[in-house]
Protein backbone atom coordinates (compact mmCIF):
# COMPACT_ATOMS: atom_id res chain seq x y z
CA UNK A 1 0.00 0.00 0.00
CA UNK A 2 1.34 3.40 -0.99
CA UNK A 3 0.72 6.84 0.48
CA UNK A 4 -0.16 9.71 -1.79
CA UNK A 5 2.65 12.29 -1.63
CA UNK A 6 1.15 15.31 0.08
CA UNK A 7 2.24 17.92 -2.41
CA UNK A 8 1.13 21.49 -1.77
CA UNK A 9 -1.23 22.32 -4.68
CA UNK A 10 0.22 25.85 -4.64
CA UNK A 11 3.49 25.83 -6.58
CA UNK A 12 4.43 29.48 -6.04
CA UNK A 13 3.02 31.99 -3.56
CA UNK A 14 4.04 35.64 -3.70
CA UNK A 15 1.94 37.52 -1.18
CA UNK A 16 -1.72 37.12 -2.19
CA UNK A 17 -0.71 35.78 -5.61
CA UNK A 18 -0.83 31.99 -5.76
CA UNK A 19 0.13 29.89 -8.76
CA UNK A 20 -1.22 26.34 -8.57
CA UNK A 21 0.44 23.25 -9.99
CA UNK A 22 -2.79 22.48 -11.84
CA UNK A 23 -2.56 25.75 -13.73
CA UNK A 24 1.09 25.08 -14.53
CA UNK A 25 0.21 21.69 -16.01
CA UNK A 26 -2.16 23.44 -18.41
CA UNK A 27 0.64 25.84 -19.31
CA UNK A 28 3.03 22.94 -19.95
CA UNK A 29 0.42 21.26 -22.14
CA UNK A 30 -0.01 24.36 -24.29
CA UNK A 31 3.74 25.03 -24.58
CA UNK A 32 4.53 21.47 -25.64
CA UNK A 33 1.52 21.54 -27.96
CA UNK A 34 2.90 24.71 -29.54
CA UNK A 35 6.32 23.08 -30.04
CA UNK A 36 4.81 19.96 -31.58
CA UNK A 37 2.50 22.11 -33.68
CA UNK A 38 5.52 23.89 -35.16
CA UNK A 39 6.88 20.52 -36.25
CA UNK A 40 3.58 19.60 -37.93
CA UNK A 41 3.17 23.06 -39.48
CA UNK A 42 6.45 22.54 -41.40
CA UNK A 43 5.07 19.50 -43.18
CA UNK A 44 4.22 20.17 -46.85
CA UNK A 45 0.66 18.95 -46.31
CA UNK A 46 0.00 21.13 -43.25
CA UNK A 47 -3.22 23.20 -43.56
CA UNK A 48 -1.71 26.07 -41.52
CA UNK A 49 1.61 27.88 -41.41
CA UNK A 50 3.89 28.40 -38.42
CA UNK A 51 2.82 32.04 -38.38
CA UNK A 52 -0.82 31.01 -37.92
CA UNK A 53 -0.07 28.50 -35.15
CA UNK A 54 -0.08 31.00 -32.27
CA UNK A 55 -3.49 32.37 -33.23
CA UNK A 56 -4.90 28.86 -33.54
CA UNK A 57 -3.65 27.86 -30.08
CA UNK A 58 -5.18 31.02 -28.61
CA UNK A 59 -8.59 30.04 -29.98
CA UNK A 60 -8.13 26.49 -28.69
CA UNK A 61 -7.08 27.70 -25.22
CA UNK A 62 -10.32 29.67 -24.95
CA UNK A 63 -12.26 26.61 -26.11
CA UNK A 64 -10.61 24.37 -23.51
CA UNK A 65 -11.17 26.72 -20.57
CA UNK A 66 -14.68 27.93 -21.39
CA UNK A 67 -15.93 24.61 -22.74
CA UNK A 68 -14.33 22.62 -19.93
CA UNK A 69 -15.92 24.76 -17.23
CA UNK A 70 -19.36 24.91 -18.86
CA UNK A 71 -19.22 21.17 -19.51
CA UNK A 72 -18.43 20.38 -15.88
CA UNK A 73 -21.31 22.52 -14.66
CA UNK A 74 -23.82 21.13 -17.16
CA UNK A 75 -22.80 17.45 -17.18
CA UNK A 76 -21.62 16.92 -13.61
CA UNK A 77 -22.87 19.64 -11.25
CA UNK A 78 -25.94 21.29 -12.74
CA UNK A 79 -27.84 21.11 -9.45
CA UNK A 80 -25.21 23.18 -7.64
CA UNK A 81 -25.19 25.65 -10.53
CA UNK A 82 -28.94 26.27 -10.32
CA UNK A 83 -28.63 27.17 -6.64
CA UNK A 84 -25.37 29.12 -7.05
CA UNK A 85 -24.90 30.40 -10.64
CA UNK A 86 -21.70 32.26 -9.70
CA UNK A 87 -19.92 28.92 -9.19
CA UNK A 88 -19.48 28.94 -12.97
CA UNK A 89 -16.94 31.74 -12.56
CA UNK A 90 -15.03 30.24 -9.61
CA UNK A 91 -12.66 28.20 -11.74
CA UNK A 92 -10.04 28.15 -8.96
CA UNK A 93 -12.30 25.85 -6.94
CA UNK A 94 -11.76 23.11 -9.56
CA UNK A 95 -14.12 21.37 -11.92
CA UNK A 96 -13.32 20.91 -15.60
CA UNK A 97 -14.86 18.42 -18.02
CA UNK A 98 -12.94 16.88 -20.91
CA UNK A 99 -16.12 16.35 -22.91
CA UNK A 100 -17.14 19.98 -22.40
CA UNK A 101 -13.63 21.09 -23.31
CA UNK A 102 -13.83 18.98 -26.46
CA UNK A 103 -17.01 20.75 -27.54
CA UNK A 104 -15.38 24.10 -26.82
CA UNK A 105 -12.32 23.17 -28.87
CA UNK A 106 -14.48 21.94 -31.74
CA UNK A 107 -16.22 25.30 -31.87
CA UNK A 108 -12.85 27.10 -31.64
CA UNK A 109 -11.43 25.03 -34.53
CA UNK A 110 -14.47 25.78 -36.69
CA UNK A 111 -14.19 29.47 -35.89
CA UNK A 112 -10.45 29.59 -36.60
CA UNK A 113 -10.93 27.57 -39.80
CA UNK A 114 -13.31 30.23 -41.09
CA UNK A 115 -10.72 32.91 -40.35
CA UNK A 116 -7.99 31.18 -42.40
CA UNK A 117 -10.24 29.68 -45.08
CA UNK A 118 -9.74 26.06 -43.99
CA UNK A 119 -12.35 23.40 -43.32
CA UNK A 120 -13.16 22.17 -39.82
CA UNK A 121 -11.68 18.72 -40.59
CA UNK A 122 -8.41 20.15 -41.89
CA UNK A 123 -7.91 21.97 -38.59
CA UNK A 124 -9.18 19.06 -36.48
CA UNK A 125 -6.82 16.54 -38.12
CA UNK A 126 -3.93 18.94 -37.52
CA UNK A 127 -4.77 19.56 -33.86
CA UNK A 128 -5.69 16.02 -32.74
CA UNK A 129 -2.12 14.68 -32.25
CA UNK A 130 -1.24 17.71 -30.09
CA UNK A 131 -4.00 17.13 -27.54
CA UNK A 132 -2.73 14.04 -25.62
CA UNK A 133 0.18 16.03 -24.18
CA UNK A 134 -2.25 18.45 -22.55
CA UNK A 135 -4.46 15.62 -21.35
CA UNK A 136 -1.52 13.84 -19.76
CA UNK A 137 -0.28 17.02 -18.10
CA UNK A 138 -3.75 17.69 -16.71
CA UNK A 139 -3.89 14.21 -15.14
CA UNK A 140 -0.61 14.90 -13.38
CA UNK A 141 -2.25 18.04 -12.03
CA UNK A 142 -5.19 15.92 -10.78
CA UNK A 143 -2.72 13.59 -9.06
CA UNK A 144 -0.88 16.46 -7.36
CA UNK A 145 -4.21 17.82 -6.10
CA UNK A 146 -5.21 14.37 -4.84
CA UNK A 147 -8.50 14.50 -6.75
CA UNK A 148 -10.37 12.12 -9.05
CA UNK A 149 -8.97 9.09 -7.24
CA UNK A 150 -10.18 5.59 -7.98
CA UNK A 151 -12.12 2.88 -6.21
CA UNK A 152 -10.72 0.90 -3.26
CA UNK A 153 -8.29 -1.84 -4.24
CA UNK A 154 -6.01 -4.43 -2.63
CA UNK A 155 -3.47 -4.27 -5.46
CA UNK A 156 0.10 -3.55 -4.29
CA UNK A 157 0.12 -0.13 -5.94
CA UNK A 158 -3.10 0.92 -4.24
CA UNK A 159 -2.70 4.40 -2.76
CA UNK A 160 -4.19 6.14 0.26
CA UNK A 161 -5.32 9.67 -0.59
CA UNK A 162 -5.66 12.14 2.27
CA UNK A 163 -8.43 13.87 0.32
CA UNK A 164 -10.56 10.69 0.32
CA UNK A 165 -13.22 10.24 3.03
CA UNK A 166 -11.50 7.12 4.39
CA UNK A 167 -8.09 5.51 4.78
CA UNK A 168 -8.64 2.86 2.12
CA UNK A 169 -6.05 2.13 -0.56
CA UNK A 170 -7.44 3.21 -3.91
CA UNK A 171 -6.57 2.95 -7.58
CA UNK A 172 -4.37 5.92 -8.57
CA UNK A 173 -6.66 6.37 -11.55
CA UNK A 174 -5.14 9.75 -12.41
CA UNK A 175 -1.89 7.93 -13.23
CA UNK A 176 -3.75 5.32 -15.27
CA UNK A 177 -5.28 8.14 -17.28
CA UNK A 178 -1.90 9.85 -17.62
CA UNK A 179 -0.47 6.63 -19.08
CA UNK A 180 -3.40 5.96 -21.42
CA UNK A 181 -4.69 9.41 -22.36
CA UNK A 182 -1.25 10.99 -22.30
CA UNK A 183 1.56 8.60 -23.25
CA UNK A 184 -0.13 5.78 -25.19
CA UNK A 185 -2.62 8.12 -26.87
CA UNK A 186 0.17 10.45 -28.02
CA UNK A 187 2.27 7.62 -29.46
CA UNK A 188 -0.69 6.23 -31.43
CA UNK A 189 -1.81 9.57 -32.86
CA UNK A 190 1.65 10.94 -33.58
CA UNK A 191 2.62 7.77 -35.44
CA UNK A 192 -0.67 7.62 -37.37
CA UNK A 193 -0.53 11.28 -38.37
CA UNK A 194 3.16 11.26 -39.29
CA UNK A 195 2.22 10.90 -42.95
CA UNK A 196 -0.83 12.08 -44.94
CA UNK A 197 -4.06 10.26 -44.16
CA UNK A 198 -7.57 10.62 -45.61
CA UNK A 199 -9.29 13.67 -44.22
CA UNK A 200 -11.24 12.90 -41.00
CA UNK A 201 -9.21 9.73 -40.31
CA UNK A 202 -6.92 11.31 -37.68
CA UNK A 203 -9.88 12.99 -35.98
CA UNK A 204 -11.79 9.72 -36.04
CA UNK A 205 -8.90 7.84 -34.43
CA UNK A 206 -8.70 10.56 -31.77
CA UNK A 207 -12.38 10.18 -30.84
CA UNK A 208 -12.31 6.39 -30.88
CA UNK A 209 -9.13 5.99 -28.84
CA UNK A 210 -10.03 8.54 -26.21
CA UNK A 211 -13.52 7.09 -25.89
CA UNK A 212 -12.15 3.57 -25.36
CA UNK A 213 -9.46 4.67 -22.87
CA UNK A 214 -11.86 6.79 -20.82
CA UNK A 215 -14.59 4.13 -20.88
CA UNK A 216 -12.16 1.53 -19.50
CA UNK A 217 -10.65 3.73 -16.78
CA UNK A 218 -14.12 4.62 -15.51
CA UNK A 219 -14.45 1.03 -14.23
CA UNK A 220 -11.79 1.75 -11.58
CA UNK A 221 -12.40 5.48 -11.10
CA UNK A 222 -14.65 6.66 -8.27
CA UNK A 223 -17.79 8.22 -9.78
CA UNK A 224 -18.56 11.84 -9.02
CA UNK A 225 -20.29 11.89 -5.61
CA UNK A 226 -23.08 14.22 -6.77
CA UNK A 227 -24.00 11.76 -9.55
CA UNK A 228 -22.88 8.29 -8.48
CA UNK A 229 -23.66 5.46 -10.89
CA UNK A 230 -26.31 6.21 -13.48
CA UNK A 231 -27.34 2.56 -14.05
CA UNK A 232 -26.40 -1.07 -13.38
CA UNK A 233 -24.20 -0.12 -10.39
CA UNK A 234 -21.30 0.58 -12.77
CA UNK A 235 -22.33 2.99 -15.54
CA UNK A 236 -20.90 6.47 -15.01
CA UNK A 237 -21.45 9.81 -16.68
CA UNK A 238 -17.95 9.57 -18.13
CA UNK A 239 -18.89 6.32 -19.87
CA UNK A 240 -22.19 7.73 -21.14
CA UNK A 241 -20.32 10.66 -22.69
CA UNK A 242 -17.49 8.48 -24.05
CA UNK A 243 -19.57 5.82 -25.80
CA UNK A 244 -20.83 8.18 -28.55
CA UNK A 245 -17.22 9.23 -29.12
CA UNK A 246 -16.27 5.62 -29.83
CA UNK A 247 -19.10 5.22 -32.35
CA UNK A 248 -18.46 8.59 -33.98
CA UNK A 249 -14.72 7.95 -34.20
CA UNK A 250 -15.15 4.52 -35.79
CA UNK A 251 -17.70 5.96 -38.22
CA UNK A 252 -15.36 8.78 -39.26
CA UNK A 253 -12.49 6.36 -39.92
CA UNK A 254 -14.64 4.09 -42.07
CA UNK A 255 -16.14 7.04 -43.96
CA UNK A 256 -12.71 8.63 -44.50
CA UNK A 257 -11.17 5.54 -46.05
CA UNK A 258 -14.24 4.62 -48.10
CA UNK A 259 -14.43 8.11 -49.54
CA UNK A 260 -10.72 8.04 -50.30
CA UNK A 261 -11.09 4.71 -52.14
CA UNK A 262 -13.80 6.04 -54.46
Amino acid sequence: MLQHPQIDPVAIAIGPLKIHWYGLTYLVGFLVGWWLGRIRARKPWSPITEAQLGDMLFYIALGVILGGRFGYVIFYNFGAFTSDPLMLLRVWEGGMSFHGGLLGVMFAMWWFGRKVDRTFWQIADFVAPLVPVGLGAGRIGNFINGELWGKPTDLPWGMVFRTAPDALARHPSQLYQFALEGVVFFIILWWFSSKPRPRMAVSGLFLACYGVFRFLVEFVRQPDPQLGYLAFDWLTMGQVLSFPMILAGAGLIVFAYRRNAE
